[in-house]
């Protein structure tokens, strides 16, 4: 089964968290082997790679239920079920959800500073809400990814409306961003125009130029990937230069017989589709700026709790 929604494990950890006081890596454990998770599942993540996703949520369903007065925290970074707990589970509740939490005032006033805290009247309050069951971290993770489908798309659309030149320079600056061989004028060089012989930029691989990476940039229509031919003649560009290392950069996609032909070469050849080349800018700030920042602060425990 799929990791289940931080209000659906709500009910599971106040059930654990009767059997004394918890912590939360054996709260993970014990839920996870209750719910019959997969290793996979167990070892989800979020999509930001920070935490792992059964954690976060259980983390969240524990915030909600101690906000609720279900939980009392003993210790630090311990909890317990508390006695509107214990009430609770005499009913025998077939789950936890907002809305039952909702019955509880201190909730309720939970609830409510967060209204307080955001003034914007297009802000929801998810707290609230029964249909939404991602952790806020999920959220802001999904809308960040919204963001960056949106960038990549954007980006891929200026490259397709600029002249080949521009694209091809495109790509030496970005191998110079991502540091090979140092600064633009000792890094790099065009190559590109009538009589290139397939290469588009040569990079140097160090900064003494020991070694080099020969590059050719092709820009294509979304619908049109590079098939396995215009890699033969790519690699034999590289064996006309003697070089042993090569990256094709499109701003398409790749043929499944073009991916297969790269993997039995003597040769080093890296194919970098569209999606790829727009991650690759947004990561190396190429063609891309900083508009806004969030900061995400939590509380700092061993301020508050020194040993």
């Amino acid at each position: 089964m799929a990791v289940p929604s931080f209000s659906e494990l709500m009910l599971p950890v106040l059930r654990f968290a009767a059997t004394g006081k918890k912590r939360m890596a054996e709260t993970e454990t014990a839920i996870a082997d209750g719910l019959g998770l997969s290793a996979e599942d167990r070892e989800a993540m979020l999509p930001s790679g920070r935490e792992r996703l059964l954690y976060n949520r259980i983390a969240w369903a524990k915030k909600y239920l101690t906000q609720a007065g279900l939980l009392d925290i003993p210790a630090r970074g311990q909890f317990i079920i508390s006695k509107a707990g214990k009430e609770l589970l005499r009913r025998n509740p077939p789950e936890i959800t907002v809305t039952t939490l909702k019955q509880y005032p201190s909730f309720i006033e939970y609830c409510n500073r967060n209204s307080k805290s955001d003034t914007r009247e297009d802000v929801v309050q998810i707290v609230t809400q029964e249909t939404v069951t991602g952790t806020p971290e999920e959220r802001i993770d999904a809308a960040h990814e919204e963001l960056q489908n949106e960038l990549r798309t954007d980006i891929l659309n200026q490259i397709s409306e600029k002249n080949p030149s521009f694209f091809e320079q495109l790509i030496v600056d970005l191998m110079v961003a991502m540091g090979y061989g140092g600064n633009h004028e000792d890094a790099a060089r065009r190559i590109g125009g009538t009589g290139d012989g397939g290469v588009d930029g040569v990079i140097n691989e160090d900064r003494l130029g020991i070694d080099c990476i020969y590059v050719q940039a092709k820009r294509y229509a979304a619908h049109v990937s590079v098939g396995r031919p215009e890699i033969q003649a790519f690699v034999g560009s590289l064996v006309g230069h003697r070089a042993t290392k090569g990256v094709f950069v499109t701003t398409s996609s790749f043929s499944a017989p073009a991916l297969e032909y790269v993997e039995h070469l003597p040769q080093r050849v890296i194919l970098i589709n569209g999606e790829k080349l727009a991650n690759l800018m947004i990561e190396h700030n190429v063609g891309v700026r900083t508009s806004r920042r969030i900061e995400i602060k939590r509380v700092d425990l061993d301020f508050f709790n020194p040993e």
